[in-house]
């Protein structure tokens, strides 16, 4: 049976999203500040601010699903704050909660703090770093204590089409990474973060948490150096350990368990496949 699903906060994953739920017949409905006038595709979109509860007055009725994926419009608490409790807040108490019956929630793996060279998981002890996995923490725990399905994926670091930054900045000279002090990098290509949730909204009995990560985490200088070697770039120079994100490997185990599967395993062959296409 097609499902109603609404993406609040439709950007480029909510589009890839969007994109396979289209595939699989469902009714697609977007919700953005400012709509794309260029879209041709059958979505429905909705012009409305998730920080604004007036707004969101005119919801269509009868949405099964929700996918919360909001960007904030700044890098600091009140502007997280508004976005991912406020805004849910705002949005779920507009929805018509008779027929909502699943709710996903995209998050960060920066509710993980320092772990070093541990594994971490999704029964891990939360102990975010900054603010942004503080707020989403906070958000979280709201969700699930209401009376709704909800699903939790925590993303690791998004690359793709337009996210290449860490290439550009190689081929420029001006990439540093930590040698002397080992940090993993966890990633997951965008694709493979948009076939993630509409796999977890399409299975009978998802777990409440999943992290979204792929097979490989690897050493920052690793993925660097593999990177300029791919690009016929310089190595990077020797520089700080990234702040406010903790060094850890995360584990997809549960994500995999549930029948996912990666069409990017390994960011390497990730990076150099979106390298070709280019």
């Amino acid at each position: 049976m097609s499902e109603r699903v609404l993406i609040a906060g439709c950007g480029d994953l909510g589009r890839r999203v969007a994109s396979r739920l289209l595939a699989r017949g469902d009714e697609v409905y977007a919700l953005r500040r400012q709509p794309s006038a260029q879209d041709d595709s059958p979505v429905h979109w909705i012009r409305a601010d998730l920080t604004d509860a007036r707004s969101l007055r005119d919801l269509p009725a009868g949405i099964t699903q929700l996918v919360y994926s909001p960007t904030p419009d700044a890098r600091d608490e009140m502007a997280y704050r508004r976005i991912f409790v406020d805004g849910l807040q705002h949005l779920l108490g507009a929805l018509d909660q008779q027929s909502l019956h699943r709710v996903l929630f995209v998050s960060s793996s920066a509710v993980y703090g320092e772990h070093g060279e541990a594994w971490v998981d999704e029964d891990t002890p939360p102990a975010p770093p900054g603010f942004n996995g503080n707020v989403l923490l906070e958000a979280e725990a709201w969700l699930t204590n209401q009376p709704f399905r909800s699903v939790v994926l925590r993303l690791a670091g998004l690359y793709g089409p337009g996210r290449t930054h860490v290439v550009n900045q190689l081929r420029t000279g001006t990439a540093r990474v930590s040698r002397q002090v080992r940090h993993w990098a966890n990633r997951i290509h965008i694709e493979d973060a948009a076939a993630a949730i509409v796999h977890l909204l399409c299975i009978d009995e998802p777990q409440n948490l999943y992290l979204g990560v792929d097979d490989t985490p690897l050493p920052l200088d690793v993925l660097y150096d593999d990177l300029a070697t791919l690009i016929h770039a310089p190595a990077a120079a020797e520089g700080p350990a990234p702040s406010g994100v903790g060094s850890k490997r995360l584990s997809n185990a549960r994500l995999r368990a549930s029948g996912f599967r990666f069409q990017w395993p390994d960011s390497r062959a990730g990076y150099a496949e979106l390298l070709k296409a280019r």
